[in-house]
């Protein structure tokens, strides 16, 4: 196996179609442990979410199917309800989208979103007066009348009974207006403002790390997948060694021994491809999970394993932008603008307040001639609360140490993100030169097992010679898919790290 000249590392794909073939110069052999089909053919030929920029092709779009039902409160009664029963590929870009839509915890951030708009709205409504009405309608008979009326009866006295019982309608409206606030007001509806900007920041960081998540459970997947190949590989390998030492025994060459210690690697090379199976279920299982598909969904990874790109800037270049673009340093500073705001309105409520109010009032009587008698009042009134007990001030002066340990924050914050960064930078730097030693691993390890082989089919080499190979290739494979995966983990961590790369408008997209 020669390097190809364009570039000294091949395709990952290359290298599972490699592991899903045994070593050349052998005949296939049917291993002990069949598996399924769905669970054999990881990599689905698919167009790439990850390849190079200028795809005029766009990518497919997303099933309907696989969204959640729409109620968020069922849960289902019988095993027919989350039994798998569609499996579904997908590219990692359609997983993005799904986890855009479906995730619950940026449904979270919306919905808290929203609120905060209805809590500027409620803080704007300080803006404008008030206005109170009452009516009163109200039927009323006196007793001593009664009294009255029944004593001249007994003494034939005449008199006028026409006001026995009075019905009566009273009104009033009452505008009320805070002439001055003394900073209260504004200070107010600058702080819920403040809240919306910060609640649109948690909605952006809460889509950043979606983004990571599904981009991190995909790759986990893929590396699942590679395993599941590779195990597969392993297992084929080594019923060609069980069935090379059987037919040298049988020849007289080889040795009860020789085959005991292939039928003990075929063994757990079986036991591998066990565990590697039960893996990629579990991964399976994760993606479906943080993409929150429906109950009956299986989700496959239909990207090709390859690298995801390169990091055009550096290192310094690199922390400058996180210091940027990171929502959660923003979301620190609003904080402490929210808390200094607050401890405005607190204080604000022990100085004196002008309100203008103007009220009109009419009443009634039904029983009498006279007509409705009304009235009006302009009122100019000075509030002013001298003594509290110095609530105001401890209530500012617990805002003012929020803002404190807000200003502690960001400071501990920029110093996280900066590492974060470079731990990252660092690990994308070495996994990347990983792939070109592991490549060459492989190239080095393939042809150490064909030498074996044809040692061992001579008479002039073991069985353990051919075991240590194959063990030795199956590892070579599995650390170059494993570089590869990392590579691409520690961009992916990269780019969560900076956040918003490269277009600077995540929360306008989502």
């Amino acid at each position: 196996m020669e390097p190809p000249e364009t570039t000294p590392v091949p395709r990952v794909s290359e290298m599972l179609k490699l592991a899903q073939e045994p070593s050349p110069s052998n005949t296939q052999q049917t291993s002990p442990q069949q598996t399924s089909p769905q669970q054999t053919s990881p990599q689905t030929p698919q167009p790439s979410s990850q390849s190079a920029p200028g795809n005029a092709y766009p990518p497919p779009p997303v099933p309907p199917y696989l969204n959640p039902g729409a109620n968020p409160l069922l849960i289902p009664n019988s095993p027919n309800q989350v039994d798998i029963g569609r499996v579904q590929p997908i590219t990692l870009e359609q997983a993005v989208e799904l986890a855009i839509n479906n995730n619950e915890e940026i449904k979270q951030a919306r919905f808290a979103l929203q609120r905060a708009g209805a809590q500027l709205r409620e803080a704007q409504s300080l803006q404008f007066p008030t206005v109170n009405t009452n009516f009163d309608f109200e039927r009323q008979s006196d007793p001593s009348i009664d009294q009255s009326r029944q004593r001249a009866n007994e003494n034939n006295v005449p008199l006028d009974f026409n006001f026995l019982a009075q019905t009566t309608n009273n009104g009033q409206i009452e505008l009320n207006y805070n002439v001055y606030s003394a900073g209260e007001r504004p200070a107010r509806i600058l702080a819920a403002r403040k809240e919306v900007n910060r609640n649109q920041l948690e909605v952006e960081r809460v889509a950043e790390e979606v983004r990571f998540n599904t981009t991190e459970a995909y790759y986990l997947l893929q590396r699942a997948d590679a395993q599941v190949a590779i195990a597969q590989a392993a297992v084929e390998d080594a019923s060609v060694s069980l069935r090379d030492a059987r037919l040298l025994e049988q020849a007289g060459l080889g040795t009860r021994f020789s085959v005991l210690q292939a039928e003990v690697d075929l063994a757990r090379a079986n036991q591998d491809l066990t565990r590697a199976i039960a893996d990629q279920r579990t991964a399976r299982r994760r993606l479906a999970q943080v993409l929150n598909v429906g109950q009956t969904i299986e989700l496959t990874a239909a990207d090709e394993i390859r690298e995801a790109g390169t990091w055009p800037i550096s290192l310094e270049q690199t922390i400058v932008q996180a210091y940027h673009n990171r929502a959660e340093l923003e979301q620190q500073i609003l904080q402490r603008e929210i808390y200094q705001q607050t401890s405005y309105a607190e204080l604000a409520s022990v100085k004196p307040q002008v309100d203008f109010i103007a009220r009109y009032l009419y009443t009634d009587t039904f029983e009498d001639r006279l007509s409705v008698a009304d009235g009006y009042a302009f009122i100019a009134r000075l509030r002013w609360l001298i003594f509290d007990g110095g609530r105001a001030e401890a209530r500012a002066r617990q805002n003012y140490r929020n803002m404190d340990i807000a200003n502690a924050e960001f400071a501990r914050l920029r110093n996280e993100i900066r590492f974060n960064v470079e731990q990252a930078y660092y690990d994308l730097i070495a996994n990347q030169e990983n792939i070109q030693t592991a490549n060459t691993n492989v190239i080095t390890a393939t042809e150490s097992l064909r030498l074996a082989r044809l040692r061992f089919q001579a008479g002039v080499g073991t069985q353990i010679d051919v075991i240590n190979s194959q063990r030795d290739l199956t590892q070579a494979r599995s650390d170059y898919l494993q570089a590869v995966i990392d590579y691409n983990r520690s961009l992916n961590q990269l780019q969560r790290q900076v956040s918003n790369w490269p277009a600077n408008n995540l929360f306008d997209k989502f």
